[in-house]
């Protein structure tokens, strides 16, 4: 990810125009403020806002004065309590504004998660910079023969470097004709003075998905923490994966409890079906259970051996 000098400059210059405030900080988060993170090859997320931490989601709870209790221990009984028995509006008192550089392709993915507020990049308005995800070698695999939205063994060596010369070529030869097709020279001026130039709303339909796009992104901790449960898990797809990676190691920096709390009570827990926990019950009274005699499908049967950790 390049910054140019601009933007560089101005975020160094949001970063040192510090305010006093009233309002709770959190030393961590601020040292994150403003700063881009890298993500793939070009884009970004960062922090542009926060409102609210650990303590606000206590404050809720307990509809109290002050912050929370004095006690740490206490506070993060709490909030593992709320986690753990999926009690989600006092983590809808806390919120957070990302500003995120992503390919149009994962921002049309990460969209459906619609428990936000956004505003992205105008292509009617605005001209697109020429930069595309091109991914790395170790993301390039062929379709999975097990699941209809996955990956499965990475590219060789020579298809991986065909299918690398074709994405590039293709991103470069749809973005010289989207600048073609504008006619927009430095400072809006016709290129060719005798051409007028498509409408900038038409002549973005021919860029490809990989072109990069940006949005604000603004959302309450409890939907952000669902957007993660979904894209930082291991079987989501790789590119929305490094973004929501990103976007938790901000969350542990701003709100560290709940973070463990929702790692230990989602990211690293297991739900279990009425049939999974009859079985298992069974299995720990000694029975021998098959998927013949679980009461599951054969899906299930697997997905609750994996959860197990045993062969299916």
């Amino acid at each position: 990810m390049d910054l140019t000098e601009a933007q560089s400059a101005e975020i160094a210059e949001a970063r040192a125009d510090a305010v006093p405030t009233l309002r709770p900080t959190v030393p961590a988060l601020e040292a994150l403020l403003y700063t881009a993170i890298p993500v793939l090859d070009h884009g970004f997320v960062r922090v542009v806002d926060y409102m609210g931490d650990d303590a606000a989601v206590v404050q809720a709870a307990r509809v109290s004065y002050g912050r929370g209790t004095k006690r740490v221990q206490d506070d993060a009984g709490l909030i593992r309590y709320l986690m753990r028995h999926r009690h989600s509006t006092p983590f809808e008192m806390a919120e957070i504004k990302f500003h995120v550089k992503l390919p149009i392709f994962i921002a049309r993915q990460w969209i459906r998660h619609r428990t936000a507020n956004v505003n992205e990049y105008s292509a009617r308005y605005s001209v697109l910079d020429r930069e595309f995800y091109i991914p790395a070698r170790h993301a390039l695999a062929a379709q999975s023969a097990v699941n209809r939205q996955g990956r499965g063994e990475v590219l060789d060596g020579g298809e991986a470097e065909e299918v690398l010369r074709l994405l590039r070529e293709d991103a470069a030869r749809c973005y010289d004709h989207y600048a073609w097709m504008l006619n927009e020279g430095e400072g809006g001026e016709p290129a060719e003075p005798d051409r007028q130039g498509l409408a900038r709303e038409l002549a973005r339909m021919n860029l490809t998905l990989n072109t990069y796009t940006q949005w604000y992104w603004k959302t309450d901790l409890h939907n952000l923490l669902h957007l993660l449960s979904l894209r930082a898990d291991a079987h989501a797809q790789y590119e929305i994966r490094a973004y929501a990676e990103a976007m938790l190691d901000v969350v542990k920096a701003w709100v560290p409890i709940t973070a463990q709390a929702f790692v230990d009570y989602r990211m690293n827990a297991a739900l279990l079906s009425a049939q999974m926990l009859a079985a298992l019950k069974r299995m720990l009274a000694g029975e021998q259970v098959t998927a013949e005699t679980s009461g599951m499908s054969k899906r299930e049967w697997r997905e609750f051996m994996a959860t197990l950790g045993r062969e299916a």
